[in-house]
């Protein structure tokens, strides 16, 4: 059982679905099975993920919203019930080997480290080994990889080829081949899950050039393209109209709501020509990973077919949402930007033009593109109620077991059906009990019947929706949805949104509002959302924005406190549990033996590049760079020479005030007891990022947080004891009297 989940996937993004971006795999297991044109997920990755591996719904899963928006409520305190079994505890329990490759996001951030439990874990979870990373992202040259229950730097460099999808072929290659030596007849199930298509869009230079120029009609016309593809392949009615790429402007303006701007289309005709360079080079950029992915899926497809397997695999390809529009109307090279509520300049980003793609940038497209990658659909991920962040490519193919080949299935499912699905293909009764916990009822169906059958009906007659104040139902063929920005720019009032009505077997674009024309039937189907909603754990609700979802204090293992101490000899401390001093004032001292005048290297480090801070030795100098969001490496070095013996050498920062959203204030460098430099810098109002660049003590993160040096640039020619970071804010607690402490711990 191969199970492939695509990540941030429009459904007019691949060739396989009417797309213009070529994926030869997909239509290679396509042309083995069948694709469905109605399937549907939960619009964001970790609810869609819990769905495909327990056949219960998102919010019955605990997952209301992705890992790092967890909150104390049962349907959304981010950790899947274990008595919601996943199919990997299932069918390990039936000797089958199960394997787990690439993105999980099925942890909290805050047991997503070594001193937390690992029960949810892909190892606590059923799965015998994992290889890839936990959250909900990663840099793809230099992912945070975790191997079983540890984390490892990634086997070779990008200079050497490394790519996390080639990485993951690899291992997915090497996973099942471990096995079948030994136990050739025991059966497997591998679910693989490439960083692909999710931000940081990064690939080959070559392959994004594959691409060159064939976006430069924009993405209005692109649509247009793709909708006449899409209807000569079958997947849409004729009768199907694309709706306006801002659907929501002039409605909204007209009541007094403003659309958010962040989730606005700039059409094409009204960019500069540097604007529309840019925009399709970013475009190239995402269907070069999408390609250069799908051919490494392919590698897995070829071993199964040489060592005779592939006849007998059950294959499930799916995406997890729509495509995403979190790069903005203006694109990012640095989408950390947008986690930290920060909008990108056009300047910045043509700049980078030709780094797109690469370890330097960190980008992804503009709104246009994912309303372009959704064709023919309305708005993008994580909005719940359309089908532009809901309707996503299905594939399933199983030569020996679905006598059919190449055919469309337009039955209505979702997410949650796949699972009893292959139950019933593997004729496995779901259990009573798994691991000692009474099991609850399966909440999706099986659509067996559809293999054989293009007329079976659909396996269900309703289906609720929920999403960052996003809300949606379908029931019978109808559907009604809120009128509700996946913002917070409606805080709250969800009592006063709109609720539009769409008969969808009639009008997948739900172009056609018909709530005036059928009030009984819309309140018919709000009752729906309300029963559905009040029987899965669906509220309470809420909207909150990117900052605050990624700002909230989280659930901790320890207390929160004023003094943190970090190692040289441990392995990086995840920022989700790393000491916060986002708008605080803050101290970091490090205790330190120079040995040589050539002592070198990073004392203390966390972030990246694309923002972070540094406090390192070069040239006999104590440095100190904080790197605001990739776009300032704002630097303080010491007047005078670093002496040999033992010192403490630190950085003080004071808030002082703010520039927009930014904290801003003064960084002195100590060398003991003596101030030897100072500059005022910017810090970042949000987090360093959400992929990478922990806490590390005398290395950098493999992405460095300056150009001053390259990773590692591991601290030699002494000895690191320790590292205090001191957040108390009080003036006793200045680095000067951290001296002090540390000898008089001796």
């Amino acid at each position: 059982m191969l199970y492939i989940v695509w990540d941030d996937l429009g459904y007019g993004a691949c060739d396989v679905y009417g797309g213009l971006i070529e994926t030869p795999t997909m239509r290679r297991i396509a042309d083995m099975g069948l694709r469905y044109t109605q399937f549907h997920t939960t619009a964001l990755c970790s609810p869609t993920r819990s769905c495909l591996l327990t056949g219960r719904n998102a919010t019955s899963n605990g997952m209301a919203c992705v890992e790092e928006a967890t909150t104390g409520f049962p349907g959304s305190n981010g950790r899947i019930p274990f008595e919601n079994g996943l199919i990997s505890e299932v069918l390990v329990e039936r000797g089958w080997n199960t394997y787990a490759l690439g993105k999980w996001h099925l942890t909290p951030e805050e047991e997503s480290n070594l001193a937390s439990s690992k029960r949810q874990w892909p190892l606590g979870r059923g799965f015998e080994r994992f290889y890839g990373f936990l959250g909900g992202e990663t840099d793809q040259w230099h992912p945070d990889l975790v191997y079983d229950n540890h984390p490892m730097e990634p086997p070779y460099s990008p200079g050497q080829g490394y790519h996390l999808s080639k990485d993951l072929a690899d291992r997915a290659i090497q996973f099942i081949r471990d096995a079948k030596v030994i136990a050739p007849d025991k059966p497997w199930l591998m679910y693989l899950c490439p960083g692909c298509a999710h931000a940081p869009h990064q690939v080959w230079k070559e392959w994004a050039d594959r691409y060159k120029g064939r976006f430069d009609m924009g993405y209005e016309r692109y649509r247009e393209l793709v909708l006449a593809n899409q209807k000569r392949m079958g997947l849409i009615p004729e009768t199907v109209e694309l709706p306006p790429i801002n659907p929501y402007i002039e409605a909204r303006s007209a009541e007094g709501k403003p659309w958010p701007e962040g989730d606005t289309v700039r059409p094409w005709d009204s960019l500069s020509p540097d604007e529309k360079r840019l925009f399709s080079r970013m475009a190239e950029v995402y269907a070069g990973f999408v390609s250069y992915t799908d051919a490494q899926i392919g590698r897995l497809l070829d071993y199964l077919e040489e060592s005779g397997q592939l006849d007998n695999t059950i294959i499930v390809a799916v995406s997890d949402n729509g495509a995403s529009a979190e790069g903005g109307p203006d694109g990012l090279v640095n989408e950390n930007k947008f986690f930290n509520g920060v909008p990108a300049s056009l300047e910045e980003n043509l700049e980078h033009l030709d780094d797109l793609g690469s370890e330097y940038t960190y980008n992804h497209y503009p709104t246009g593109w994912a309303a372009a990658f959704n064709t023919p659909f309305k708005l993008f991920k994580r909005y719940s109620g359309h089908e532009g962040g809901t309707a996503d490519l299905c594939i399933v193919a199983w030569p020996k077991g679905i006598r059919k080949r190449g055919e469309l299935r337009h039955q209505y499912i979702h997410a949650i059906d796949v699972v009893p699905t292959i139950y019933d293909c593997l004729g496995i009764e779901p259990p009573a009990q798994v691991k000692g916990y009474a099991q609850s009822p399966l909440e999706g169906r099986s659509f067996r019947a559809t293999f054989d059958d293009p007329a079976a009906p659909a396996p269900r007659e309703s289906q609720f929706y929920s999403m960052l104040g996003t809300r949606g139902v379908w029931y019978k063929g109808w559907h009604a949805s809120t009128v509700h920005p996946a913002t917070p720019s409606d805080w709250g009032h969800f009592n006063e949104d709109r609720w539009e009505l769409f008969h969808l077997d009639e009008d997948r674009s739900q172009l056609h509002d018909l709530a005036r024309q059928h009030p009984d039937k819309l309140e018919e189907l709000k009752a729906v959302w309300f029963a559905l909603a009040g029987r899965y754990f669906g509220v309470p609700l809420h909207d909150r924005s990117a900052v605050e979802l990624l700002g909230s204090p989280p659930p901790q293992l320890a207390r929160p406190r004023d003094r943190y101490v970090y190692y040289p000899d441990t392995s990086e401390v995840p920022l989700a549990v790393a000491v916060d001093i986002r708008g605080r004032t803050y101290a970091i001292a490090v205790d330190v033996t120079i040995e040589t005048p050539e002592a070198e290297g990073v004392l203390f480090s966390e972030g990246s590049r694309f923002g972070g801070h540094s406090l390192y030795v070069k040239d006999r100098r104590l440095h100190y760079v904080y790197n605001w969001l990739g776009e300032i490496e704002q630097k303080v070095i010491s007047r005078t020479d670093v002496p040999l013996g033992r010192s403490v050498l630190g950085v003080r920062f004071q808030v002082e005030g703010k520039e927009g959203v930014s904290p801003v204030g003064t960084a002195v460098l100590y060398i003991n007891r003596e101030q030897v430099g100072e500059a005022r810098i910017r810090t970042q109002p949000g987090r360093f990022g959400v992929s990478g660049g922990g806490v590390r003590v005398g290395r950098s993160g493999p992405v460095p947080v300056t150009g001053d040096y390259e990773a590692p640039f591991a601290f030699t020619g002494g000895r690191i004891k320790e590292a205090v970071v001191d957040v108390s804010g009080a003036p006793e607690r200045e680095l000067r009297m951290e001296l002090a402490a540390m000898f008089a711990r001796e």
